[in-house]
């Protein structure tokens, strides 16, 4: 078998690994367009950070796998520990962790809770039937202290790269970046820090080392002396992959979870703002040596509106700038669609949103990210409370939304939706039938432009209207495989 033989069957290796299937065309085949054919992942990867360290945090977990044709009967998912345990015998022996959460079966999510402030984080694989579109949900609501309400966060697929625009070093917040390692080998990752003027000088971020299967929480202020009230984060990781977080814990505002913004890119949308916010504060930053100008809109219920005064946004390369929006949504469900001048020059955001007022305030942030795509999940809703956001800025485009089983018991239930174009629409989301527990909204795309989702959780505790935000980005939970229509013997000599 020569060379190119040897080379191609890699490639297959490599292929069925991800898919559990894969065929090779001749060369001559290859020369010509397909249409790739689409099948499920079968293994998953998720990681959930260490929730709190309060005494009065009160947390749940939920999993779910929205139901996918073609992925067999076999599989299974599991959530565990991602520090392992003393065996209990012997010195520096350690065991595996026990699974804390197990789903049966896709279609019907499975809750866990913990509470305290030792909670550890969470390593997750999914595998089979359960892999595609796998969605965990960690909720933690927080009576009293800094970061008190609800805090959120959907539990991340390992990476090596984040950005975090929104994050802090001011007096009044304390932010941690939490790195959870799932692997069997060190993780070495730098963080770097970006402020108003460019990068902070910061040696102690360079070359940390994440230990196989652990979980650190890196204070922010420990990296640098200045106190700046807007940073953008990036997470670069040297070797191995690492699950990243910002924890965001306000003395005065409450507190949430900053979940990484979409890659760098020159347009970007942030969907979901709370039609009762009270202040929305927009973070942008590039990456690049060059300058960003931003046109920013609001995508409102009836069509785009560009907010008064704050028509565009300059961003200077390197360097962190932010805007504060005010009462931007005035009542009506909001996204914000930034789009640039200069597409060439790709940029990062995130918002923080602040709900109530005086002593009664709460705090949630929410990413640019990408869209909806094929489908997307989000877990943990329940009858009340739960309010499902989806925007279609450039097109008009159709969507179904399935409310999933009850936790508990119930029926799913399924509606379709349309968007109109530059709109946003806080949608009457269905509801399962017989509804006990809590279920999961699965949105796909049926035909359109792009769609953007967000979800708020919203609970108030003694007054004080504690919420949180995740996003809808497409699970990516199939692949595309190319077509092929010859064996391998073509290539054989």
């Amino acid at each position: 078998m020569n060379r190119t033989t040897l080379s191609l069957l890699a490639g297959t290796v490599a292929l069925a690994a991800v898919t559990g299937f894969a065929t090779l065309s001749s060369p001559k085949a290859a020369e010509t367009a397909r249409t790739a054919a689409e099948l499920p992942v079968e293994r998953t990867s998720l990681l959930c950070p260490a929730p709190s360290t309060s005494e009065v945090a009160e947390t749940a977990y939920t999993s779910f796998t929205p139901v996918t044709k073609d992925t067999g009967s076999g599989g299974q998912a599991e959530l565990k520990a991602a520090t392992e345990e003393s065996d209990g015998k012997s010195k520096g022996k350690k065991k595996a962790a026990k699974p804390v959460l197990t789903p049966k079966e896709p279609g019907t999510p499975v809750t866990g809770d913990t509470s305290g402030g030792d909670a550890p984080a969470l390593v997750g694989t999914a595998e089979g039937k359960f892999a595609p579109g796998w969605t965990v949900q960690e909720t933690t609501e927080v009576a009293a202290g800094a970061g008190r309400g609800l805090q959120g966060v959907n539990c991340s697929a390992p990476d090596t790269e984040f950005w975090f625009p929104g994050a802090s070093t001011a007096a009044d917040r304390t932010d941690y970046v939490h790195l959870t390692n799932p692997d069997d080998s060190a993780a070495v990752v730098d963080i770097e820090l970006y402020g108003k003027d460019g990068a902070l000088d910061s040696t102690l971020g360079e070359g940390i080392t994440v230990a196989p299967h652990s979980s650190d929480p890196i204070l922010l202020s420990t990296l640098t002396e200045e106190k700046q009230e807007d940073l953008t984060v990036h997470v670069n990781v040297r070797s191995g992959r690492v699950g990243a977080a910002v924890q965001a814990l306000d003395d005065k505002l409450g507190g949430d979870w900053l979940a990484a913004s979409t890659d760098p890119s020159g347009s970007l949308v942030v969907p979901g703002i709370p039609k009762d916010a009270t202040a929305v504060r927009l973070v942008a930053f590039t990456p690049s040596d060059s300058d960003a100008d931003l046109k920013v809109q609001l995508a409102s219920p009836s069509g785009l509106i560009t907010p008064a005064g704050n028509e565009t946004l300059h961003v200077k390369g390197g360097m962190t700038t932010a805007v504060d929006l005010g009462d931007v949504t005035r009542g009506e469900a909001g996204s914000l669609v930034l789009t640039p001048t200069d597409a060439s020059v790709p940029v990062v955001a995130a918002v923080r949103v602040v709900r109530g007022k005086g002593d009664d305030q709460e705090t949630a942030f929410i990413p640019a990210t990408r869209p909806v795509g094929t489908r997307a999940t989000v877990a943990d809703n329940s009858a009340k409370g739960s309010t499902l956001s989806l925007t279609a800025p450039t097109r008009t485009a159709t969507v179904k939304v399935t409310a999933s089983a009850g936790s508990g018991g119930g029926e799913a239930v399924s509606k379709t939706f349309t968007i109109k174009a530059g709109t946003t629409q806080d949608v009457e989301a269905p509801t399962p039938t017989g509804l006990k527990g809590t279920y999961a909204l699965t949105v796909e795309h049926v035909s359109g432009g792009p769609v953007y989702g967000a979800r708020t959780l919203a609970a108030t505790e003694d007054g004080v209207p504690g919420f949180t935000i995740q996003t809808l980005p497409d699970d990516r939970g199939m692949v595309a495989v190319p077509e092929a229509d010859e064996d391998l013997s073509v290539l054989q000599k």
